[in-house]
Parts: C-alpha cells; sequence; structure tokens
C-alpha cells in the first residue's frame, strides 16, 4: 500500500509563497536596517540640509536652491572639479592595471601564492595617513628618489610642488599604491572561477597567451572588471586623506580636490548647507558616471 500525497490546492500554493517571501525580507531586514539608518538617512539629511543655511548653533533657516546657485557660479567648484576629474583619469586606469597584473601573475604562482598574497595586501591595511607621511618624504627634493636621480646627473623634481599633472600623478601612485592590493584580490577571485576547461580549449585551439587573455580571460572577466571600475572610480572622487597629508591642496590649490573643497567648507568655515550642496552635487556625479559605466559594459556584452 502506497501513501499518496494530496496536490497542493492554490490557496496552501499561495501560502507557501508567502511564508518564503516573508522568510527572505527576515533574511534581508538587518542588512536592509543598515542600509537605511546609515546610507539612505544620512544622503536624505544632507539633501534636506542643503536647502536651508544651517549655523552650528542649531539655527536652520530655509534658503532653498540658494546654495546650489551659489555652487554653479563659485570658480573654486570648477577648480576643483577639474582637480578632481585629472586625479580620476590617472588613478582609475592606474589601479585598475596594476591590480589586474597582480592578479594574473598570484593566479599563474603555485607555490607560496598565499604569502604573496598577503604581502601584497599589507598596504591596503595600513593607514592613508601614516602612507602619505612615508611618501611625502620618498618624494621630497631631498628623498631618496630625488637622491638617486641626483647620482646619474637628473634632478630634483618638484614631485609635490611642481606641475599640476606631477602632483596629481604623485598623489595617484601612492593611493594605487596602498589600495590596490583590494581590487587585486577580486580579481583573483574572478580569475580562479573562470572554468579551467575553456582555457584549454583555447590552448589546444593554438591561441597565444595574449590572444587567451584578450579573447577568452578578458570576457569572462566582465562582471567582475566593471564591479572593480565602479569602486575605483568612487574612490577617487572621495580622495581626501593623502591630499591632506602631503599636499594640504597645494601647490596653488593644484590638489584642491571636491573632497577637499567640501571639507574646508563645512569644517573650517562651518557653512554646512554650502558643505551639503557640494556632498549632493558630488553624489549625483559619481551616480551618473557609474550608471554610464554600466551601460557602456552592457553594450560591449550585446555586441
Amino acid at each position: 500500500m502506497t501513501a499518496t500525497t494530496a496536490p497542493r490546492t492554490p490557496r496552501s500554493s499561495r501560502l507557501a509563497r508567502r511564508r518564503e517571501a516573508v522568510a527572505g525580507l527576515l533574511f534581508v531586514l538587518p542588512t536592509l536596517a543598515i542600509f537605511v539608518a546609515f546610507k539612505f538617512l544620512p544622503i536624505a539629511g544632507a539633501g534636506a540640509m542643503s536647502l536651508t543655511e544651517y549655523r552650528l548653533n542649531g539655527d536652520v533657516t530655509f534658503i532653498g536652491g540658494e546654495n546650489y546657485a551659489r555652487l554653479f557660479s563659485d570658480p573654486n567648484f570648477f577648480k576643483s572639479l577639474g582637480v578632481t576629474l585629472g586625479y580620476v583619469l590617472i588613478f582609475v586606469p592606474l589601479i585598475i592595471v596594476v591590480s589586474l597584473v597582480g592578479a594574473l601573475l598570484l593566479n599563474r604562482l603555485v607555490r607560496y601564492s598565499g604569502a604573496f598574497r598577503a604581502l601584497l595586501f599589507v598596504p591596503y591595511l595600513s593607514s592613508f595617513v601614516l602612507a602619505g607621511i612615508i611618501w611625502t618624504w620618498i618624494f621630497a627634493v631631498d628623498g631618496p628618489i630625488n637622491a638617486a636621480l641626483g647620482s646619474v646627473g637628473l634632478g630634483p623634481v618638484l614631485f609635490l610642488s611642481g606641475e599640476q599633472w606631477l602632483v596629481l600623478g604623485s598623489l595617484a601612485l601612492v593611493s594605487v599604491w596602498k589600495g590596490f592590493g583590494y581590487s587585486m584580490l577580486i580579481f583573483l577571485a574572478g580569475l580562479k572561477a573562470q572554468p579551467a576547461e575553456v582555457h584549454e580549449a583555447a590552448r589546444m585551439d593554438g591561441a597565444s597567451a595574449w590572444q587567451g587573455f584578450r579573447h577568452v580571460t578578458l570576457p569572462l572577466l566582465k562582471p567582475v572588471l566593471f564591479f572593480v571600475l565602479v569602486i575605483e572610480t568612487i574612490v577617487g572622487f572621495q580622495v581626501f586623506d593623502t591630499i591632506y597629508v602631503m599636499t594640504g591642496g597645494g601647490p596653488a590649490r593644484a590638489s584642491y580636490s571636491l573632497i577637499y573643497f567640501l571639507f574646508d567648507e563645512g569644517f573650517k568655515f562651518l557653512d554646512f548647507g554650502y558643505a551639503a550642496a557640494i556632498g549632493l552635487v558630488l553624489f549625483a556625479i559619481v551616480l551618473v558616471l557609474s550608471l554610464v559605466q554600466r551601460r557602456f559594459f552592457e553594450g560591449k556584452e550585446e555586441q
């Protein structure tokens, strides 16, 4: 005698789906609560503050869009925006290339890969302030780099007080040294997840190392590449610590980034409403760039 199960009625199916939905919601609720408390509410609060003249004693005067009108007529805003864009254009490609090369080399290692992985990740764990102090000495006129250049009759090079492109390049180099370990591990995880059969088939078809990387490895790595590109773009637009320690926004505001501009307006001049407007505009710029990057990668995948 065999036991038979009664067919599920539409009502029982709806109840089961409802229980699953409630269970799923309970699982994501802690993360959702953290997101709302530490992401959504601060952004909403900054948006409200940007429409006011907010004084340190707590007095608030609603002024509408005056802070934004003032911002888009402020030459310091456009100066800091240009500096930030210039820094991002140097920093983002450089850190992606360094991180990807590091991940490819680690992926080929068989012995001591864990030790090398930990060693390359150490700079990421260090403080930006500490890294800035060390690299300020390295880039100094009487530092080791200029001493080495002087020994062959070159220099001195004004890494932190010369031309703007040289200052931004030096700052970007420090940020790459400090932060590439994180993106390198993400790329490495993406490489490890790729099926070995695909690479083996490419080698059997006679593909060279470069052809295998271009036509197999890189296309499979596109989702990871998009993630790293967005993350590092956000990091680039938020640069502050290195600039604060190494150049103070100088020379002649050659490294005066948007975050440094926001810091000055909010914590030096105590103009919190104006600083909030700067933060919201920066948020909008990064959001638009992220959407453009996503559209670009989606378009590449469809081709």
